[in-house]
C-alpha cells in the first residue's frame, strides 16, 4: 500500500490562486509521479448537444480543471504530481496503469460494449472512476444506460455518511450543491432541473467503492475556476477536499 503522508491546510488557502512558480514547496513534476490526473475521453451518446466550439463533451474544463486540482495535490498532501495529465480512452491499454481517473459530462456519453467491459476489468482490478457535472432526469438516465453495460447486476446508491471516502483525508461532512462558473453571474446553483445534489456510488463485493458519481454539481468547474475573485471560496474549497479525498481513497484502497 503507498504510503502517503498528508498535511493540513486552511479552508481559505485553498481559494488562492495556484502561482505559476510555487515558493518553498516541492515542484510539481513533469514526469508523472506518484499521482497524474487522467481524463477519459469517450464517444458522444446520439442525444448529446455537443460541446462548445471544436470541443468533445469529454474534453469540457481541459487543460485548466487538471492542472489547478494538481496544483491543489501538491499544496494540500504530499503526494508526488505531474503537471501535465494525461487523456485515455476506455480501450488503451494504459488505463490499468491508473488509480484514478476522471469522467466529465457523462450524461452525453456512450460505452459500446467492449469499452463497458474494459472499464469493468479496470474498476474490478482496483480501479477509481470520478464521474461529474452532470444534471437533470435525462442526463442521468443517459449515464445510467451506459453504467448498466459496465454493471448490470451492480446497483448504484446512496454514499452513506459513514463511508470512509468522507473521511480518509478531510471529514466532509458539508453538503451544498457546487456549482458552475455561471452561478457567479446568475447566482443559480442548479441546471437543467437538478435541483438537488447527490453524491452516489457504486462498490465491489468487498465494499470497496469503484465509482464515485457526483450527480447535479459541478466540480471540474470549481477546480478551474479556483482563482476567480467572485467564485465562492467554500464552494471551491469544498470541491477540492471532494477531490483529493477521492484520489486518496482511490491509492490506499
Amino acid at each position: 500500500m503507498l504510503a502517503v503522508m498528508l498535511s493540513a491546510l486552511s479552508a481559505s488557502a485553498l481559494g488562492q490562486p495556484a502561482p505559476e512558480e510555487p515558493v518553498a514547496q516541492r515542484p510539481v513534476r513533469e514526469a508523472p509521479g506518484e499521482f497524474q490526473f487522467v481524463r477519459l475521453a469517450y464517444s458522444a451518446n446520439q442525444y448529446s448537444r455537443g460541446g462548445w466550439g471544436r470541443r468533445q463533451m469529454w474534453q469540457t474544463d481541459w487543460p485548466d480543471a487538471e492542472h489547478h486540482f494538481a496544483r491543489g495535490v501538491d499544496r494540500l498532501t504530499r503526494v508526488e504530481v505531474a503537471e501535465s495529465g494525461r487523456i485515455l480512452t476506455p480501450l488503451d491499454e494504459e488505463i490499468y496503469d491508473y488509480p484514478w481517473i476522471y469522467a466529465v459530462e457523462v450524461g452525453n456519453w456512450y460505452l459500446n460494449d467492449q469499452e463497458a467491459a474494459r472499464i469493468r476489468d479496470y474498476l474490478l482490478r482496483g480501479g477509481f472512476l470520478m464521474v461529474d457535472d452532470f444534471h437533470g432526469t435525462w442526463e442521468w438516465s443517459a449515464f445510467v444506460s451506459s453504467m448498466e453495460r459496465v454493471f448490470p447486476d451492480r446497483p448504484i446508491v446512496d454514499i452513506p455518511e459513514t463511508d470512509e471516502v468522507f473521511h480518509v483525508h478531510y471529514d466532509l461532512d458539508q453538503r451544498i450543491q457546487i456549482p458552475s462558473r455561471m452561478y457567479t453571474y446568475s447566482g443559480v446553483t442548479w441546471e437543467k432541473g437538478g435541483y438537488t445534489p447527490h453524491w452516489r456510488g457504486i462498490y465491489d463485493d468487498d465494499g470497496r467503492m469503484m465509482v464515485a458519481i457526483n450527480f447535479n454539481m459541478d466540480i471540474g468547474d470549481a477546480w478551474e475556476h479556483a482563482d476567480w475573485p467572485d467564485y465562492p471560496e467554500n464552494m471551491t474549497a469544498l470541491a477540492y477536499r471532494f477531490g483529493i479525498n477521492y484520489l486518496i481513497y482511490a491509492m490506499t484502497h
